[in-house]
């Protein structure tokens, strides 16, 4: 299993908009998560970041990235809520979630 996680602004004047998507994510963006081997998946907010959290339970995440990027729900999903986040500095080139360093992980 790897664990991954990521953080994004969420533009402050769009933050009310980008909660109320989330009261109702459509039954098949999350069919493709699952689909994609995505579990315990969460998105936290603190100020103007977000943070997402989520374990892979795959094969081959980039290819199951790939796929859930080629799904049509997914992509209208993302037309919603893209306009509501921006990237953050630490974001390469052409990323919008970036990537974070595991420091501490309890077991």
């Amino acid at each position: 299993m790897k664990r991954v996680a990521q953080v994004i602004r969420v533009r402050p004047e769009r933050l009310d908009e980008y909660r109320e998507l989330h009261r109702h994510v459509p039954p098949p963006v999350l069919d493709r998560l699952r689909a994609c081997h995505i579990t315990n998946y969460s998105i936290h907010l603190l100020g103007d970041l977000l943070f997402s959290y989520f374990e892979y339970d795959g094969a081959d995440l980039a290819a199951d990235l790939a796929l859930m990027a080629a799904d049509e729900s997914t992509r209208a999903w993302w037309r919603l809520t893209d306009p509501c986040q921006e990237p953050v500095a630490e974001a390469a080139s052409g990323e919008r979630w970036a990537p974070m360093e595991q420091v501490f992980l309890m077991k």
